[in-house]
């Protein structure tokens, strides 16, 4: 079988980075993809996606790092299927996205501490590949995924 996903999207809230007991860094994103269409009477319509994405590694330590709400990605991951109990017993289920490989897009930013500078993105090198100061490219290591 083949599951693949390619999405560019917003973050809709901050990374929330938590560390497994394992050690290893676990994130959550909400990103909201955005399409504009023509409806068959001719006015223009938009319609969005919200969909939470799950990273690890390294990877969810650079997107703590350097993302923020309103931030624009590339998500490239695979679709799955996450089901649990609420509080009333009754199953609950939504499909999110493991994060396989991610780009940060858009513009840096000067006025903050999520902005892209030589120093930061010097230490950044050691750890990821990097296209140039507005593209940052990280893969995620499959070992790095708790299930």
């Amino acid at each position: 079988m083949f599951n693949k996903i390619i999405i560019v999207g917003n973050l809709t809230r901050d990374v929330e980075l938590k560390y497994l007991p394992s050690g290893s860094a676990a994130a959550t994103i909400g990103l909201a993809s955005n399409r504009r269409y023509k409806k068959q009477d001719g006015t223009m319509a938009d319609e969005t996606c919200f969909v939470d994405v799950k990273l690890f590694g390294r990877t969810a330590e650079v997107a703590n790092q350097y993302l923020k709400k309103g931030s624009q990605i590339l998500i490239e991951g695979r679709l799955v299927l996450e089901t649990w109990n609420d509080t009333t017993g009754a199953k609950r289920s939504k499909h999110s996205i493991m994060a396989e490989n991610m780009q940060m897009l858009g513009k840096a930013s000067n006025n903050d501490n999520s902005s892209y500078n030589d120093d930061s993105m010097q230490e950044y090198q050691n750890h990821g590949t990097m296209d140039n100061k507005r593209n940052i490219q990280v893969d995620i290591n499959e070992d790095e995924i708790p299930f």
